[in-house]
């Protein structure tokens, strides 16, 4: 066979298959063009999910009629004035969008641009343009595209229901609200309002528009700057969290984009506080100078390349690190939101004597408050910490403390196992080490056996002293003084799971990171251990002054807080 030149719709139609993924993709391209064009306000109305009908009408700059005719010409844009590939300013360059959907669909473009005494119309119906005509519009540009795919009716089995699709549009959208908070957003689907986005002053009441109120009480703000590199942003409590990431939102220069790099920082970041299976909810905007990132590598323009990605990643990591060192103890509001849940009333059901039950004219009666004896009801201090003074364990489990405006419930175990955990850290490379009157062999598969040994040398600056005895033994000579008496086996098996579990998702030094947190787990305070009321006030004081101490190393919360106000509520007090 010979090789030819292919004809100019079938070069769109395959351009068309970069671009045009779903009506999402189409949505994308002509708001990006809106918010380029200078627009304040931007109206995207869809029928069928896109398939039918995707409409969108801004008050941007607009087109002349020149402009209109070259703008669906393949490889035709007005974003690179200097043709400098490396140097975009805009939100897309590619000249590829408008020629690729008016190949797949029939487009609609009516545009007037500033000044204009009259507004043009323009018609693209599988790659064949109909002629341009005078219109009637205001300033800004109307842009219709109906029947896609009806081009190419192989790609429309490949689109799912309209729900679905329309699940894709609102992510893209709130994306590009997010990036552009003065902007006015609004979407229609099926003469349906989905939402309505005023122009926002701050990022902090766009997100609050997007995201939810829940998620602005429980973000912390996030700021840093190294040389040419920003990072500003909101990010979660640890235990605000969710079961995806789908709730993460990057932007790159102002673009949005899903980038392996910058979630590999954001999982590193909290890998202290999260389980593997939860994520945090946060907005990430990244500015830095379009020499350092090529933010045209993809024909979808969602994914970026940087020139030095290890220090991107390390910028990252240290920014969300310290927005989470600066919440202390803090914990989620809905952690109290679902314990005042919890505590909904029930029915009380009236005892048998037999249970033994007094009746009323057989219990003591008391005839002050004073005499009951419950020790939640002891007068607080004047001045009152933080996390308040012990009054009480239930259950050998958890304490309960009186605040200065309310009480909190403690779970014992997971609060001593972050504090086991941040000592542990700080304490590397000159940890106190407990020698074993007699070492304790221990033994393990071979592939345990290995993946310990690979890590050995990074145990030893934790205190824990291996070395191998046999083909399939380590020998146990020291561990570290602050864990105390422990299972020793138990620790090396779950310290290798771990490390077969991390795989190379994380660098070794990440990996340990999960490393000491099993250890600290081992050495926690367990459940079921009395304690008196000193060693509780000791542990409310050292949680007041350890970093993280909101949570366990796995994300739930260590402590859950009852304010007054709560309390009243569950009385009907309120």
């Amino acid at each position: 066979m010979k090789i030819r030149k292919l004809e100019p719709h079938l070069i769109n139609q395959i351009a068309a298959g970069e671009v045009v993924e779903r009506p999402a993709s189409v949505i994308k391209e002509l708001v990006e063009n809106a918010l380029d064009a200078g627009a304040t306000q931007i109206t995207v109305q869809l029928r069928d999910g896109g398939r039918s009908l995707i409409a969108v009408t801004d008050n941007g700059l607009g087109m002349g009629r020149e402009d209109l005719e070259l703008a669906v010409e393949r490889h035709a844009t007005s974003k690179l004035p200097d043709s400098d590939l490396f140097n975009i300013q805009t939100l897309g360059f590619r000249g590829e969008a408008l020629p690729s959907i008016g190949s797949v669909s029939r487009l609609h473009i009516t545009s007037r641009s500033q000044d204009a005494e009259e507004a043009w119309c323009l018609k693209v119906e599988g790659s064949e343009k109909k002629g341009i005509i005078p219109a009637a519009h205001p300033q800004g540009t109307h842009i219709e595209v109906k029947d896609l795919f009806y081009a190419t009716p192989a790609r429309l089995k490949f689109l799912k229901t309209p729900q679905t699709e329309l699940s894709h549009a609102v992510d893209l959208l709130n994306r590009l609200a997010m990036s552009h908070s003065s902007v006015a957003f609004k979407l229609l689907a099926d003469q349906r309002t989905v939402f309505a986005y005023k122009s926002c002053e701050t990022l902090n009441e766009r997100l609050t528009q997007v995201m939810g109120q829940e998620f602005t009480d429980n973000a912390l703000p996030l700021e840093m700057s190294r040389g040419d590199i920003h990072l500003s942003g909101f990010i979660s409590l640890p235990t605000f969290n969710r079961a995806n990431a789908i709730h993460q939102y990057l932007f790159v220069r102002g673009r949005a984009v899903k980038d392996k790099l910058l979630h590999g920082a954001i999982r590193a970041a909290y890998q202290d506080f999260l389980a593997s299976d939860r994520y945090p909810l946060l907005a990430l905007f990244l500015d830095l100078p379009s020499e350092d990132v090529d933010v045209n590598v993809h024909p979808a323009k969602n994914e970026v390349r940087f020139r030095d990605s290890g220090l991107i990643r390390g910028t990252i990591v240290s920014a969300l690190k310290q927005a989470l060192a600066g919440a202390s103890h803090k914990t989620s509001t809905t952690i109290s939101q679902a314990a005042v849940y919890a505590f909904r009333p029930e029915p009380l059901r009236q005892p048998s004597l037999s249970s033994g039950y007094m009746p009323q004219a057989s219990r003591p009666s008391y005839t002050s408050l004073q005499e009951a004896p419950s020790p939640l009801l002891d007068d607080a201090p004047l001045e009152t910490p933080p996390l308040g003074f012990a009054k009480a364990q239930l259950h050998e489990t958890y304490i309960v403390s009186q605040t200065e405006q309310g009480m909190i419930l403690v779970d014992q175990h997971a609060a001593h196992e972050r504090l086991v955990y941040e000592r542990l850290k700080a304490e590397k490379g000159h940890v106190q080490r407990q020698p074993l009157l007699i070492p304790e062999v221990v033994e393990l598969s071979e592939e345990e056996q290995k993946r310990l040994n690979e890590v050995r040398e990074d145990l030893a600056s934790f205190g824990l002293i291996i070395e191998p005895f046999g083909e399939k033994a380590f020998l146990v000579r020291e561990i570290p003084a602050l864990l105390g008496e422990l299972n020793i086996k138990g620790l090396l098996t779950d310290l290798a799971d771990e490390l077969k579990e991390l795989g190379d998702t994380l660098s070794l030094k990440e990996q340990l990171a999960e490393v000491l947190s099993t250890s600290a787990c081992h050495n926690s305070v367990r459940a079921g251990r009395r304690l008196s009321i000193e060693e509780m006030n000791a542990l409310l004081r050292q949680m007041e002054q350890t970093p993280y101490s909101g949570q366990c190393n796995h994300g739930r919360p260590t402590y859950v807080e009852l304010t007054r106000v709560d309390m009243e509520k569950l009385f009907g007090r309120r």
